[in-house]
């Protein structure tokens, strides 16, 4: 953060509501900073280990010991050549970026981080690799980082000096037609399931259990995101609003502790543990290496609503925002919608999802609403016409109907000899290497809905989209969802707030791939600083109709105030008395997760007593 940032949030934190039981943590954080400093080992100390002691773990993992090199070598040697702009084409593919030890989706963000990678990675294969490598951090006082699809916006992933367990190779997907958690055979009757490893991605997951299973796993929207850790920060995908979070549909996980025990999690053994993997932030309680989500029936459709449209004059854009929210709290709060629709300047970009219904019935619930359009004459045009299509749910994630019917829809793993179901999504090729200008979330209250609040929610959206794009993720939102879906995830440590809102707002903007320092790949600082401001004076726009709203942990700000109750809420505590339990010493580390509060912003040093965080 630089100093500007740092002290317009102190500042700013000033005016914050205060909440007793968070002054009394971080009145225990800073107690605890006299006595001493704990300081974990960087390369060059008197206590880094030695070559004898990398190569006895070199040995225990089977040889997988990775010295990490970055691939940006190839361009800090010749900026010009074409191994850097080979790389630079390759990282637009997420595909070549999971592999590659080095690398995570996202390369940075202004004024907050920069890939650096660790020294040494354990291509782990197998759960005795992962205990090796989290015994060897402990007994060596090493900074140590879990990665398994990479995808951390906020950094997670990655940090440098450190020693790095990489899951990418454990990545098995089982079904399971009649599971039980274990310990749980009198209290739990056999369900369809999927267990997968550590490194798995909902890609390939999805195309295991839908396209050749016949079944479906609530998982997240972006296919090469990691189902371990999306999991573990909570995980929205298109139709949460009827099967909840992906946390919510966990039922057992195998996690390695700080102690180097390997344990089982459900609901009837470890029991708080399991809770906390559901939601409460990736790799800050151990490394997972496998997980059992259950699976369900799957609908006869899913279906997309495309349309975009231009509003002439303000007035008419104004009309045209209050006609959409009421049309959505009228017809569209309910299990069957999610996705996004984008708020631009004079401009409408729907592209909602639905499940549950047939063609016929979801082209005629939206009928009204285009027609009304198309009656304003010059006020609204359609700059994309109404598209309201359906496919067979079974080839939603079939890589052969993509590649045959829809081929503008997916992206191709380039590189030869690629697997056939190695695709992504167009929309997400944004993405891939991306460089953030700035990220911003809320939750909007489904309160905002009512008659009586709609003319400030417009007002504010209208507000907030002049500034910068707002996009509008209804399924980030589980107001509207069914009882049974509430309690699943209301039996999570996502911050409460999820169950009364009915959008997730997003805010963000970024650059392609970039790396501050680096001649001829720079990132314009200048730019995204700016970039920066617009974002937060959009969001602030928001906050004055949900303030104190709430943020997803897994896609929000980097410099999130009062972050843990903007993810955890009242929760927070029950999560803090869980990191205490099973890494009283910090072990695992993540900037703004569980218990951190006493460390420094890289996780390197700590101060006060070491009994616990």
């Amino acid at each position: 953060m630089n100093r500007r940032g740092l002290l317009k949030g102190a500042a700013s934190t000033l005016l914050l509501p205060r909440f007793p039981a968070f002054d009394e943590m971080a009145a225990q954080a800073a107690a605890a900073s006299a006595p001493r400093i704990i300081a974990r080992v960087r390369p060059g100390d008197p206590d880094w280990p030695t070559d004898p002691e990398w190569e006895k773990l070199r040995a225990q993992v089977d040889g997988n010991l990775v010295e990490v090199h970055s691939p940006l070598r190839a361009c800090e040697e010749a900026p010009a050549g074409v191994a850097c702009e080979r790389l630079f084409k390759e990282l637009k593919n997420p595909y070549f970026i999971g592999d590659n030890v080095a690398l995570t989706q996202t390369t940075g963000w202004v004024d907050a981080w920069s890939l650096r990678p660790s020294v040494y990675a354990i291509a782990a294969r197998r759960t005795e690799d992962v205990v090796a490598g989290v015994d060897f951090a402990r007994e060596h006082n090493l900074r140590l980082v879990v990665k398994g699809g990479g995808h951390s916006y906020l950094g997670t992933s990655n940090a440098p000096d450190s020693l790095l367990i990489w899951t990418r190779a454990m990545n098995d997907i089982v079904m399971r037609p009649q599971f039980v958690a274990e310990g749980c055979a009198a209290q739990h009757v056999p369900q369809p399931a999927v267990t997968v490893g550590a490194g798995a991605i909902w890609m390939h997951t999805y195309n295991e259990v839908t396209t050749k299973g016949g079944r479906y796993v609530q998982g997240g929207g972006c296919g090469t995101v990691g189902v371990a850790g999306l999991v573990q920060g909570g995980g929205f995908g298109s139709y949460s609003k009827t099967y909840g979070t992906a946390a919510a549909g966990l039922l057992e996980a195998e996690i390695v502790t700080a102690d180097g025990q390997v344990r089982i999690a459900n609901s009837c053994t470890n029991s708080d543990l399991f809770w906390g993997l559901k939601g409460g932030g990736g790799g800050g309680f151990g490394v997972v290496t496998r997980m059992t989500l259950r699976t369900r029936e799957l609908p006869e459709y899913f279906g997309v609503v495309l349309a975009t449209i231009d509003a002439a004059t303000d007035e008419a854009f104004r009309r045209l925002i209050a006609r959409f929210v009421s049309f959505y709290a009228e017809s569209l709060l309910n299990p069957h919608w999610g996705e996004i629709v984008k708020v631009r300047p004079g401009r409408l970009e729907i592209g909602m999802e639905w499940h549950g219904l047939d063609q016929e019935s979801a082209r005629a619930i939206w009928q009204p609403f285009f027609d009304w359009v198309g009656a304003a004459g010059k006020d609204f045009s359609f700059r994309q016409s109404p598209l309201v299509l359906a496919v067979a749910a079974r080839s939603r994630w079939d890589p052969a109907f993509f590649r045959t019917y829809a081929p503008q829809a997916v992206r191709l793993d380039d590189r030869p000899g690629a697997p056939e179901e190695n695709i992504f999504w167009s929309a997400n090729l944004a993405e891939a290497g991306h460089f953030l200008h700035g990220f911003e979330s809320l939750w909007l209250p489904a309160a905002l809905l009512q008659p009586g609040r709609r003319e400030a929610l417009v007002d504010a959206l209208i507000a907030a989209g002049k500034i910068w794009t707002v996009e509008l993720h209804f399924q980030k939102g589980l107001a509207g969802a069914a009882p049974e879906t509430l309690a699943d995830v209301a039996d999570t440590p996502m911050n409460p707030a999820v169950l009364d809102a009915f959008v997730l707002a997003i805010i963000a903007g970024e650059s392609p791939p970039a790396y501050p320092g680096l001649k001829g790949r720079e990132p314009d600082l200048a730019l995204a600083r700016r970039h920066a401001d617009q974002i937060s004076a959009a969001k602030r726009e928001l906050d004055k109709v949900a303030p104190g709203g709430g943020s997803y942990v897994a896609e929000s700000s980097y410099f999130e105030r009062d972050w843990q109750r903007s993810y955890w809420g009242s929760h927070y505590e029950k999560l803090i008395a869980i990191k205490k339990k099973y890494d009283p010493d910090g072990l695992f580390f993540c900037r703004h997760g569980v218990g951190t509060e006493p460390w420094s912003e890289d996780g390197f040093k700590r101060a006060g007593d070491p009994s616990g965080p």
